[in-house]
């Protein structure tokens, strides 16, 4: 699958806070962290909505919708099947997210 010009990852306000202040971004999805998991979740501009709903709808907290420029990624991208029923692929970066790859953090919803 080619790249997009952006791909997006739904991120905890707190999380996010915390990754400015070191440089990188170090989780993987709700809950789990990339030592855990092995690869930062991340979505198309088209996959993101179905994550929020699937994944956040119970999240207590501050939520953003982080927009990544993957140009500017220095870990490895790989497009894995993410749902064997449906054989859809997303983007997963194995290593961390450098903050300096995210070009926006949009506010999805206040605590």
């Amino acid at each position: 699958m080619s790249t997009p010009e952006a791909l997006f990852h739904v991120a905890d306000a707190d999380e996010w806070a915390a990754a400015r202040r070191t440089g990188r971004y170090e989780r993987s999805t709700r809950g789990l962290s990339l030592a855990e998991v092995g690869f930062v979740h991340l979505s198309t501009a088209e996959q993101w909505p179905g994550v929020l709903r699937r994944f956040y709808g119970e999240h207590e907290g501050g939520l953003l919708l982080l927009t990544i420029d993957p140009a500017l990624l220095t870990a490895p991208l790989r497009w894995e099947v993410g749902d064997p029923t449906t054989g859809e692929e997303f983007p997963h970066l194995y290593g961390p997210l450098d903050v300096a790859a995210v070009t926006a953090a949009t506010p999805l919803r206040d605590r």
